[in-house]
C-alpha cells in the first residue's frame, strides 16, 4: 500500500542539517514506494512536489510582523497584547496553509522537522498543532534542536506557546530525537516519550571521490599542491569553536591553509570578525569559501565553478571538528564518510552516543593541548595510520549510522500507525539487507 508523505519545515533547502536529513529521510521513503511532498518557505525540491509557505520561513524579510514575533518574544518576560494578536493571526494564516497542502497532496503522514522543536516560527508550531489535533492526522516528529539547549531562547514571553507546542503531547505524533540527551531531556520535561534516530551517511554506498570537475579544487582556492588543506566544514557560529581550528593550525608548524566552508548564517557576523582577526593575529592563512560551496556544482555570477561540499572533503588532509556544543554531528559523519582524519572537540552528544561506538579520532577536551598538537601532526606525516584509522572508523559508520539503521527505525514508526500492510515494503527490503 503506497502513501503519502509531507514534510514541513521552515526551509529544504541548502545544506543545512535539518534540510540535509530530510533529504536522506525521504530518499529511504520513496526507495520503499512512498511518495514525498514538501512544504517550507524556502525549497529546492522538485517543483510538483514544492508547496512554498513565505510565512513558514524562520527568515522573513518581507514580513516585518513576523520579525516583530520574534524579536519581542526573545526580548522581554512580559508580552505585550499587539504580540498575541500578531501570533494568532499568522497561527490562523498557517494553519489554512498547512489544511490546503493535506489537500492538495492527499497527504497519509506528515513529518515536521524541527518546526515542534526550536521556536524560530512561533506561529508555524501553534498552527501545526491545531491542525494534528483537529484531524488526528499521523505525525512523525523529528526533534534536531529543542528551545532548552539554546541560551537565546530561555528569556521569553512565550512560555504558554512553549508548553503548547514545543513539542505538542498528542496521541497521533510519533516524536523522534537524533540523540540520547534529547530523549532523556523531553521525557523529563514533557512526560514525552520519544525514538531516537541518529543522524545517518549512506555507507552502504562509498562516495565519489576526485573526479574531472573537482580535481581543481586546491588550484581554485589558491591552495598549493604541497601545502595542507585543512577544512572546517561548518558554519561559522560561536558554538563551532573555530578560535581551536586556528590554533591548532598555528600549533602544528607546518605550512597549511585552513579552509572554512560555510557563511555565519542567521546568528549574525560578530564572531565571523573575531575568526578572522584571530587568525590574522596567529599568523595563519584562514580562507572563507562559502561563495564557492553549494548544495550542487554550477558557476558564480564572476563564472568561476562552484563546488560542493563533497568536492572539498576528497582534497582535504585533515578536517577539524572543534565544536562546543551539537544536536549530533553531521560533520563528523561525513569525514567519517570520505575516510578522512578528524579533530573532535569532546563536546557532550559525541562524549556520550559517538565516541563509545570506537571511532579513533584526534580528541580535545575544551582546549588545545600539545598532546593535541603531536598527534594531529602524527596522522599528517603518517598517510598509513591515518589511512588504516580512516578504513576502521568507516566499518563503524556503516554499522551504526547507515541508511540501513535509518530504514529500520522507519518501519518500526510507521507499524504503529498503519501496522503490517503499509510497512510490508520497508520490511522486504530491510530483511533483504540484512
Amino acid at each position: 500500500m503506497s502513501k503519502r508523505v509531507g514534510f514541513i519545515s521552515f526551509r529544504i533547502s541548502g545544506t543545512d542539517g535539518v534540510s540535509l536529513e530530510t533529504k536522506k529521510w525521504a530518499e529511504i521513503f520513496e526507495a520503499n514506494g512512498y511518495s514525498c511532498f514538501y512544504m517550507a518557505g524556502e525549497l529546492d525540491t522538485v517543483p510538483e512536489k514544492s508547496f512554498i509557505v513565505e510565512e513558514a520561513h524562520f527568515k522573513t524579510p518581507g514580513i516585518p510582523e513576523l520579525e516583530e514575533i520574534y524579536r519581542v518574544a526573545f526580548s522581554t518576560d512580559k508580552r505585550p497584547p499587539y504580540i498575541t494578536t500578531l501570533v494568532h493571526t499568522y497561527r490562523e494564516i498557517l494553519k489554512k496553509k498547512i489544511y490546503e497542502f493535506i489537500r492538495m497532496y492527499d497527504l497519509d503522514l506528515i513529518i515536521p522537522q524541527n518546526t515542534l522543536t526550536i521556536p524560530l516560527n512561533i506561529p508555524l508550531a501553534l498552527a501545526l498543532t491545531e491542525v494534528i489535533a483537529e484531524t488526528g492526522i499521523p505525525t512523525i516528529a523529528h526533534h534536531h534542536d529543542f528551545f532548552w539547549e539554546r541560551k537565546r531562547f530561555l528569556s521569553n514571553c512565550v512560555w504558554d506557546y512553549f508548553n503548547s507546542s514545543y513539542p505538542p503531547h498528542l496521541n497521533s505524533i510519533r516524536h523522534v530525537v537524533i540523540n540520547s540527551s534529547a530523549q532523556n531531556q523531553l521525557a523529563l520535561r514533557t512526560g514525552i516519550s520519544s525514538t531516537l534516530i541518529p543522524n545517518v551517511m549512506p555507507f552502504e554506498r562509498p562516495p565519489v571521490q576526485i573526479d574531472e570537475y573537482n580535481a581543481d579544487v586546491r588550484e581554485a582556492l589558491g591552495i598549493r599542491k604541497d601545502q595542507l588543506l585543512i577544512l572546517q566544514p561548518t558554519r561559522v557560529v560561536q558554538r563551532k569553536g573555530i578560535e581551536h581550528a586556528i590554533e591548532l593550525v598555528a600549533r602544528l608548524n607546518m605550512d597549511a591553509v585552513l579552509v572554512i566552508s560555510h557563511a555565519s548564517g542567521d546568528e549574525g557576523f560578530e564572531y565571523e570578525q573575531r575568526v578572522r582577526e584571530y587568525s590574522d593575529l596567529l599568523g595563519i592563512t584562514s580562507i572563507f569559501v562559502e561563495e564557492r560551496i553549494d548544495d550542487e556544482r554550477g558557476l558564480t555570477a564572476r563564472g568561476e565553478k562552484i563546488y560542493t561540499l563533497q568536492d572539498i572533503y576528497p582534497h582535504a588532509d585533515l578536517v577539524t571538528y572543534p565544536s562546543i556544543f551539537e544536536g549530533f554531528g553531521n560533520a563528523f559523519l561525513e569525514t567519517i564518510y570520505f575516510r578522512k582524519p578528524i579533530l573532535v572537540n569532546n563536546y557532550s552528544i559525541y562524549s556520550h552516543d559517538i565516541k563509545p561506538k570506537g571511532f579513533k579520532v584526534i580528541e580535545m577536551d575544551g582546549y588545545i593541548s600539545q598532546g593535541t598538537v603531536e598527534e594531529a601532526r602524527r596522522y599528517l606525516q603518517d598517510p598509513e595510520m591515518s589511512r588504516q584509522t580512516a578504513e576502521e572508523n568507516y566499518r563503524l559508520g556503516l554499522q551504526y549510522y547507515s541508511f540501513q539503521i535509518l530504514e529500520a527505525k522507519l518501519y518500526h514508526l510507521i507499524a504503529t500507525f498503519w501496522g503490517k500492510e503499509a510497512t510490508d515494503a520497508f520490511r522486504r527490503k530491510v530483511l533483504q539487507e540484512n
